[in-house]
């Protein structure tokens, strides 16, 4: 699903106009239908008080539909326009005479005065502003949308948070507590300084042209569904260990044996066929008792890697999790990956070495992938002043490098020299100790199977997500652990393979 520019919207938009052949009136109303959909499903009940703001412009029209419809069905419904400009746009002035036709109880905004008190109703919903906001708010709307955040009522934002730019980071917006976006998502709505405006973010078909979409050039993605399950290999009839893949998993100390533990079990669930782990001497008991199912190499050290060699012939290896930065585990991971040539995955203090040490970089395979969580990331690329340079300075690292970087954390993205996908599944719950591990050991996996490094990546963090999106109703997030993670990656791959 492509992420597209506030002017690449505005332009399918109009292609859906004329393709479709339908007037701007009725895209503006299958907009309005779809979010009513969505809000009458979370409050069902007709005497429920609802206050909609709306502004001059497009948003604002689909603002005023949505009054009209929420009025036609009996609820009690108060229409503020807030008129920052005296020019409507020419859908916005028509719904407003039809709303004062329909006798919809409305009234301007001009001044402070004519705010009404949030708190007497039971939910608001902002259409002031939509996607193709490029100026600070500024006199009354400003105060408008304070009164809303200080209200402490539900707010239902019409495709984006009104004061939230499509392009920069955002510092002044409602706080939405749920934003219900129109079929095309907006890259700022994901992105984690904007969590406190966004809220939850659905998205909602409204009858955009498909032809209009596909034509036009977008590198950023939004990963869903349908994506990952066409991504996903079938299992032959006649699959055996030997043509599911050798995954190998280097890593452990003394006191953190623990994280090959869960990588090496998650690639084994993740459907690799064989996975053996190369740990140190402290580490082969626990290993071998903790998952008999696997294979296991042990480092001559007691305590810490010291030397990285072995006679098997992995597809893919995964590497860094609970090492340590001992120097002879420093030496070791400098001669492996001088020789490698296999397929890899770097994380934990495999990429805080990288950071030490950058021309190692110039060791790494082509396509090598690096999962890193925000304090490693910067190690690698240096310090961001907002989300988007972050994206694009690891843009910028990857094609310098010619990586795959996974930046973990809600709505995790996956930056290639060419593409950026971000994801769409998981919960708070992922935010606990091991998860990472766990997600290393799954993408290994896939790496392993045959997939490409970027479709390793994609399916492995899309997975590793959507344990916790199924287990919501069984698992309170505060109780989910790495385990859980692990023994819910066979329900994940259920629920994909299941017929829609």
């Amino acid at each position: 699903m492509k992420i597209l520019t506030s002017e690449q919207i505005r332009v399918v938009d109009a292609e859906t106009i004329k393709r479709e052949g339908i007037p701007s009136l009725t895209l503006m109303k299958q907009a309005a239908t779809a979010f009513f959909s969505r809000f009458v499903d979370k409050y069902p009940r007709k005497e429920t008080a609802v206050l909609i703001f709306s502004g001059v412009g497009n948003n604002g029209g689909d603002g005023i539909v949505v009054a009209r419809m929420l009025h036609r069905s009996g609820y009690r419904v108060m229409l503020c326009v807030v008129e920052y400009s005296d020019r409507y746009s020419e859908d916005c002035a028509h719904n407003l005479r039809r709303a004062k036709a329909e006798n919809v109880p409305c009234k301007k905004i001009l001044e402070d005065r004519d705010i009404p008190d949030p708190g007497q109703y039971d939910v608001v919903i902002d259409a002031i502003f939509g996607t193709g906001l490029t100026r600070e708010v500024t006199g009354v709307t400003r105060r408008v949308i304070d009164s809303i955040n200080e209200s402490g009522k539900p707010v239902y934002s019409i495709d984006m948070p009104s004061g939230m730019f499509s392009d920069r980071m955002t510092l002044f917006a409602v706080r939405a507590t749920e934003t219900i976006t129109f079929q095309i998502p907006k890259l700022a709505l994901f992105l984690p300084g904007n969590m406190d405006y966004s809220g939850n973010v659905s998205i909602v078909p409204i009858g955009l042209n498909e032809e209009a979409i596909a034509e036009t050039e977008s590198d950023i993605y939004f990963t869903d569904y349908e994506e990952i399950r066409a991504l996903l290999k079938p299992l032959v009839r006649f699959a055996h260990k030997g043509t599911e893949g050798h995954a190998l998993i280097i890593g452990g100390s003394l006191g953190k044996t623990g994280s090959v533990c869960l990588a090496t079990k998650a690639a084994l669930k993740t459907g690799c066929g064989l996975v053996t782990a190369y740990l140190p001497k402290c580490g082969m008991p626990v290993i071998q008792s903790f998952l008999p199912e696997a294979m296991a190499i042990e480092d001559n050290h007691p305590e810490h890697i010291s030397y990285i060699g072995y006679e098997l012939l992995p597809d893919a290896i995964g590497i860094g999790i609970g090492m340590g930065q001992h120097r002879e585990t420093e030496d070791a991971l400098h001669y492996f990956l001088k020789h490698n040539k296999t397929p890899l995955v770097i994380d934990a203090d495999g990429l805080n070495l990288l950071a030490k040490h950058r021309n190692w970089m110039a060791f790494l395979p082509s396509k090598t992938i690096l999962a890193p969580h925000p304090k490693e990331l910067s190690r690698l690329i240096g310090k961001w002043c907002d989300d988007y340079d972050k994206i694009n300075k690891t843009r910028l690292f990857a094609q310098k490098y010619d990586l795959v970087v996974v930046i973990k954390g809600a709505y995790s993205l996956i930056i290639d020299a060419d593409n950026i996908y971000m994801n769409s599944t998981g919960t708070p719950a992922l935010a606990t100790a091991g998860s990472g591990d766990v997600l290393t050991g799954m993408i290994t996996s896939l790496l392993a199977q045959g997939y490409k490094p970027t479709e390793a990546a994609r399916v492995g963090v899309y997975l590793h997500g959507l344990t916790a999106d199924l287990t919501q109703e069984t698992i309170h997030p505060r109780s989910f652990t790495a385990d859980d993670i692990i023994g819910n990656i066979g329900k994940a791959y259920l629920h994909m393979e299941k017929k829609r």
